[in-house]
């Protein structure tokens, strides 16, 4: 049976006079014919491209702008021509005119009219993008476009404009892991990831990291980083979902055996590194006064100190057994009050009086370590 092309549908119908059976079918083509888009089908203009169901008109020249695509493709188009001594059907040659356009698959129309957006625009109409009255879908459809069609200046002006709407610390818009409006959270970190745009990355992850603090989406997160492969999400992602505890990982139907697997290692290998800690602190700088046998010392006492805030941690919040990152981010804070004498100190900084104001970037040092590598702790056994 022939294949019939996307914008032809078939129903049927049921016809009961004359000879026919009432269950003989009768088929009706329906045709959905192309429109002009209301902006972008330009009189002028001499190249007519098809996508989706619109048929756009534009200038040749504006497409083959910033090498992109376009331009190989025409160019390539005309070598063709001029080499072939086939006579050209009747339609006339691709792109012409409406019936026989140039039809670009795998776009949406919303996404080619962002991209003749850009390349139409004026100048105020691009810096009102920087504004916090940017349209965010439209600069979401044009930094795709751009990428798959090589506009590389005008790709890296979006994504520009995008990480500053998504990072402005104020009227920065709510980014949903649904959202009908406008690109959502699960589109955007694909985006920067497809891109390699990393300030985008990071203030889509910040994102996740709410949303993961708050217990939502936590199984979805996981997804999304281990299809992109984003470390530093997929860590934070399987730590949350450890903290749910095993009841919540067995009934959550969206979650593999290999990613449940993956929690109960990353559980048993945190509880061993907390095991290890006590006995492990991180390096300090020391003053240059510190020198000699009193370098010793205060080696000494931060070990002693060490030991101590995670000791004294565990005592004033009861965290889980393996949630290392809240027991350490615990200590850290019981440090600072130690270091800024909010609490009594016990003695237990006379033995370093010059490295004291250092420990504080030791801990902090030692929280980021173990929360960027968190990913490697959740792994097939």
């Amino acid at each position: 049976m022939a294949h019939l092309p996307s914008d032809v549908y078939l129903t049927t119908s049921f016809m009961h006079s004359g000879d026919i059976s009432p269950t003989t079918p009768k088929l009706q083509l329906q045709l959905s014919i192309p429109h002009h888009d209301p902006t972008y089908y330009i009189p002028d203009g001499n190249t007519v491209l098809l996508v989706e169901n619109t048929l756009f008109r534009v200038h040749r020249s504006t497409l083959t702008k910033d090498k992109s695509t376009f331009d190989s493709m025409f160019s390539l188009d005309s070598d063709l021509r001029s080499s072939s001594s086939t006579p050209s059907v009747t339609a006339g040659p691709e792109g012409e005119s409406d019936d026989n356009p140039i039809r670009l698959q795998g776009d949406t129309a919303q996404e080619f009219r962002a991209l003749l957006w850009a390349l139409y625009a004026l100048p105020h109409e691009l810096t009102l993008a920087l504004t916090p009255k940017a349209n965010a879908s439209q600069l979401f459809n044009l930094a795709r476009i751009t990428h798959k069609y090589e506009f590389r200046s005008i790709e890296a002006w979006a994504l520009g404009a995008l990480t500053t709407i998504y990072t402005r610390p104020t009227h920065s818009p709510n980014l949903q892991v649904e959202d009908a409006e406008g690109p959502n959270l699960v589109q955007l970190t694909e985006l920067a990831s497809l891109c390699e745009q990393r300030d985008l990355l990071d203030a889509a992850t910040s994102r996740w990291k709410r949303l993961l603090a708050s217990g939502k989406d936590i199984a979805l997160a996981v997804g999304v980083a281990e299809r992109l492969n984003l470390r530093t999400l997929l860590g934070f992602a399987y730590h949350a979902m450890m903290l749910q505890g095993r009841e919540v990982w067995d009934n959550d139907s969206s979650l593999t055996r290999a990613q449940r697997i993956r929690l109960l290692s990353g559980h048993y290998a945190l509880g061993r590194l907390w095991e290890r800690l006590p006995g492990e602190p991180p390096a300090i700088s020391h003053s240059p006064r510190c020198t000699g046998g009193a370098q010793a010392r205060c080696n000494q006492a931060w070990a002693a100190l060490w030991r101590s805030t995670l000791d004294m941690g565990r005592q004033i919040l009861l965290i889980q057994y393996a949630d290392v990152v809240g027991k350490l981010m615990l200590a850290e804070s019981v440090t600072k009050a130690l270091v800024e004498r909010e609490i009594p100190t016990q003695g237990m900084l006379d033995g370093m009086p010059w490295c004291k104001d250092n420990v504080l970037a030791a801990v902090a040092g030692k929280v980021k370590e173990v929360q960027e590598s968190l990913a490697d702790y959740f792994t097939d056994v």
